[in-house]
């Protein structure tokens, strides 16, 4: 793929489309942990580039920007499902904000690879992306609570609040007091499995603390990786993170291959194709329209094309549905027959985000200079 200048994403996930229509194997829940660690790596190393203090720098991105667009989106999307699979509003709901959320472990490696993500649409991006992030931890809550049983909400939402708080306070003691300590223990024995040994264990550890909280397992290691880059250690670990973070990323592509059921594209195709163009328009012109009131309209254009895509934790969350009884199989299938589809095209956007901003933008400034009113 890569030798005809196609994204080697789309070369996993063509290979696990070709281990599951050969071989008849379908994902299953061990590969799939596995596989989640693709994001938990690709989380650290980007929480390496940036600091508390750079994330301070991004709050308009990350407190603004994403909830703009996740409560704009969630809203939208949740009316599009009562219509269209006449569910009630709960699952409704779910559905509509699972939409909302992007591909992290596409579009931020797809940023790192052309180098992206330094420029001014791809800080918006990732701003975005890590509350989308964030959000995910509200979504979870919201299946529970409307499985619930009355009188267990409050604490369920109490509990959370405490858990984040603990959870904050932990890794930033163990980053501020012990990690770089630490480090430079390892650094001194002047071992490199030793050194590696701890960084894997430094990431992984940070994941699973934050999932025994009730989080993701990525925002553990992106708020790990934050807290290394304050040491003078994070150029060499995410050297030699890279080759990890790598193939996990192509396990997991090849685990979202895995999941597509031909079968039901082609017997709901006319429903799929429509939610498709329809959840892709709806997020791209959201996007759009909020940054292009405080951003150029290129730049807008190229962060709302970035995020048009529905992400890796719709996937996770359309199970939990389902193993809750709070949407049917057809629905869920369908559903999730979008995300992957919009997932694959996301690559080809994503190589082609320039040209098509760029091409826009001429469009643009040729109709102002044909209409002089404007």
């Amino acid at each position: 793929f890569r030798r005809y200048g196609i994204p080697t994403i789309i070369g996993y996930i063509a290979t696990g489309i070709f281990i599951s229509q050969l071989f008849g194997l379908k994902n299953n829940h061990d590969l799939s942990f596995v596989a989640e660690f693709g994001i938990v790596f690709l989380m650290f190393t980007i929480g390496l580039e940036f600091s508390i203090k750079h994330l301070m720098s991004m709050k308009k991105y990350v407190f603004i920007y994403g909830p703009i667009q996740v409560f704009a989106t969630g809203f939208v999307c949740s009316l599009l499902s009562v219509y269209i699979f006449d569910i009630d509003m709960k699952g409704a709901i779910i559905i509509g904000f699972a939409l909302s959320l992007s591909s992290t472990a596409i579009v931020l490696k797809t940023l790192n690879d052309n180098g992206h993500i330094a420029k001014r649409y791809g800080r918006k991006v990732l701003g975005i992306l890590l509350f989308q992030d964030i959000a995910v931890i509200p979504l979870l809550l919201m299946i529970d609570i409307f499985n619930a049983k009355d009188g267990s909400v409050g604490s369920l939402i109490f509990t959370s609040m405490v858990s984040a708080v603990i959870l904050i306070v932990i890794l930033y003691f163990i980053g501020k007091y012990i990690l770089s300590r630490v480090l430079h223990l390892v650094v001194s024995a002047n071992s490199k499995e030793i050194f590696i040994t701890t960084i894997l264990f430094t990431v992984i550890g940070s994941s699973f603390l934050a999932h025994y909280f009730g989080f993701s397992y990525s925002l553990g290691a992106f708020i790990a990786g934050m807290l290394i880059a304050e040491t003078q250690y994070k150029h060499q670990i995410e050297t030699d993170l890279i080759p990890f973070r790598d193939l996990l990323l192509g396990l997991f592509f090849i685990t979202v291959g895995m999941q597509i059921n031909f079968s039901v594209i082609a017997s709901n195709l006319f429903v799929v194709v429509s939610i498709l163009i329809a959840v892709l328009i709806i997020k791209a012109l959201i996007i759009y329209l909020f940054l292009m009131i405080s951003a150029r309209k290129k730049v807008a254009l190229k962060a709302a094309l970035s995020l048009a895509q529905v992400g890796e934790f719709a996937l996770a969350i359309f199970t939990l549905l389902s193993v809750k009884g709070m949407a049917d199989d057809k629905t869920l299938q369908i559903l999730t027959a979008v995300v992957i589809i919009s997932m694959v095209l996301t690559p080809f956007v994503l190589k082609n985000v320039s040209k098509i901003a760029d091409k826009m933008e001429e469009q643009d400034e040729l109709n102002k200079a044909i209409d002089p009113i404007n």
